[in-house]
C-alpha cells in the first residue's frame, strides 16, 4: 500500500476505484458526524432529502432550463465575439484589442454590472451581457495563450507549402486548434456556471437556480441550499462531461 502515496506513482483502474470510494466514504462519514446534534455545521442528510422535494415541487427542472438558456446564449455570443478578436489578434492593428480585452478580467462583477445597467434596460438581456462580458475576458486571455504556444515549426511548414499568410491562419491556429478551442471553452464554462447564480440575482422574476438559491438564503433553509449546491455541482460536471466527450469522439487523437 506504500505505493499509494508515492509522487507520480502509476496505479491500476481498480485501485483508482477504489481510493474514489473511500474518499466518498469519509465525506459521507464527516457529513453524517457533522449535522448531529443540536448546533451542526451542515443541514442533516433527511434536511437535503426534503429540500430536493421542495424544489422538484416547486418547479426545479423549469429553472434549471431557464438557468441553461442564460448559459448557453451567454456562451455563443462570447465565443463567436473572442474567437474574432483572437485569431484576427493575429493582425498587428487588431493586436492591443485583444490584449486589452484580456486585462478586462480584473475588473470586479459589480464594476461590469453597472456599467452595463446603464447601456441596457432590459435586466433579462443585462444577465446575458454580463456573462458575456466576464467569459469573453477569460475566454480570450487563454485562446491568446493557444496562439502563443503554436511551435514555429508549424508556421514554417505551411509556408513551406505555399501557404500565404491567410492561408497559415486558417490551416494552423484555426483548423488546427479546434479541439484546443473546444477544450479551453470547456475549461472557461466552469467559470461562467460558477457565476451564473450571482448573475441571475439581477432579475429573480426571470427564475432560474440563483433565485431559488437566494429565496432559500431568504428563509434560511439550508436544507434546500445544499441541495441547490448539489444540483448546481451536477449540472456543471454534466456540461464539462458532455464538451469533453465531443472533443474526444471528433477529435480521436487530440494531444490534450
Amino acid at each position: 500500500m506504500k505505493y499509494l502515496f508515492k509522487p507520480f506513482e502509476k496505479i491500476s483502474k481498480n485501485n483508482r476505484l477504489l481510493i474514489i470510494g473511500v474518499w466518498i466514504v469519509i465525506v459521507l462519514a464527516f457529513w453524517f458526524i457533522s449535522s448531529m446534534g443540536d448546533r451542526h455545521l451542515f443541514p442533516s442528510p433527511k434536511q437535503v432529502l426534503t429540500g430536493f422535494t421542495e424544489l422538484y415541487n416547486e418547479g426545479l427542472v423549469v429553472h434549471i432550463g431557464s438557468s441553461l438558456l442564460l448559459c448557453v446564449k451567454a456562451i455563443l455570443i462570447a465565443v463567436v465575439i473572442s474567437l474574432i478578436i483572437t485569431y484576427l489578434s493575429t493582425i498587428p492593428v487588431v493586436a492591443p484589442i485583444a490584449k486589452t480585452l484580456s486585462k478586462l478580467r480584473y475588473l470586479p462583477l459589480t464594476g461590469i454590472s453597472f456599467y452595463l445597467a446603464i447601456l441596457i434596460s432590459d435586466a433579462r438581456t443585462m444577465q446575458v451581457w454580463v456573462l458575456v462580458v466576464f467569459m469573453s475576458t477569460y475566454l480570450t486571455t487563454s485562446l491568446l495563450s493557444m496562439i502563443s504556444s503554436i511551435p514555429q515549426e508549424e508556421f514554417d511548414h505551411a509556408r513551406s507549402l505555399q501557404c500565404n499568410r491567410w492561408e497559415v491562419l486558417w490551416e494552423v491556429v484555426i483548423k488546427g486548434r479546434i479541439d484546443y478551442v473546444i477544450e479551453v471553452i470547456r475549461q472557461n464554462l466552469a467559470i461562467v456556471w460558477m457565476m451564473l447564480v450571482t448573475v441571475e440575482s439581477i432579475l429573480v422574476a426571470a427564475g432560474g437556480l440563483g433565485f431559488l438559491i437566494k429565496n432559500s438564503d431568504k428563509f434560511m433553509n439550508h436544507g434546500r441550499i445544499i441541495a441547490l449546491q448539489i444540483v448546481i455541482l451536477l449540472v456543471g460536471l454534466s456540461i464539462d462531461f458532455v464538451l469533453d466527450y465531443l472533443r474526444k469522439t471528433f477529435f480521436r487523437y487530440s494531444k490534450i
